[in-house]
């Protein structure tokens, strides 16, 4: 099912008959940017989405390796005449290589990558802070997921963590942004107030400073 969530920017959101959802966002302005792509058991049906939009993708970004949203990479590439952004630390095998290898700060199209780890090493967020959106890639999950109410935002689980202390510290950096919505790939993204409610939950009453807290032990 595809979702216009924000102007010119579409959740993609297909299932298997298995019960395995994956996500990806479409963003339409200027150079149709395809955010991520699912698994590769998952492409046919966001093929379908696509076909149905009307819309076929000049751009693929991956935030990161996981196999749910680098998996259809091969056959995207394959069907579509896309320029391909991959982060310099993920170490998938494809079997195209990518055209671009992005790094923290680096602009691709009107986002900027921030780097935020945690989740995985090579976890990244894109950010177009003209427009005020942020996609977390996994730095961030829609509070529903975990049975809270919608609206709001947490962490990834610890058990899908690698680094449980990088990934919190990974939310303040993204509280160095700019930014009004932030579009997830797990639960429900939030479109607006995104940064006053990240911000409360990151910054809360009596929080240590995150290097004296790791200099004296857990």
């Amino acid at each position: 099912m595809s979702t216009e969530i924000l102007p010119d920017v579409y959740d993609i959101t297909v299932e298997e008959t298995d019960g395995r959802r994956t996500r990806a966002f479409l963003r339409t302005r200027d150079v149709p940017t395809l955010i991520d792509t699912g698994f590769a058991e998952t492409t046919d049906a966001l093929f379908t989405e696509l076909d149905d939009l009307g819309i076929a993708p000049r751009r693929l970004v991956i935030t990161h390796g996981d196999s749910d949203h680098i998996g259809g990479f091969d056959d995207v590439v394959e069907r579509y005449d896309v320029e391909t952004w991959v982060p310099e630390q993920t170490t998938v095998d494809t079997r195209v290589r990518p055209d671009n290898r992005y790094e923290h700060g680096d602009s691709i199209g009107s986002f900027e990558a921030v780097h935020t780890p945690g989740h995985q090493p090579d976890n990244y967020a894109l950010v177009d802070e003209e427009a005020g959106i942020l996609v977390a890639g996994d730095a961030l999950f829609g509070a529903d997921l975990r049975g809270l109410p919608d609206g709001y935002l947490v962490p990834p689980p610890a058990l899908y963590s690698e680094n449980v202390n990088r990934a919190e510290q990974s939310l303040e950096t993204l509280l160095e942004y700019d930014f009004d919505a932030v579009l997830v790939f797990h639960g429900s993204s939030v479109t607006k107030d995104a940064y006053d409610r990240l911000e409360a939950f990151v910054d809360f009453p009596g929080k240590p400073d995150w290097a004296t807290y790791l200099d004296s032990g857990p």
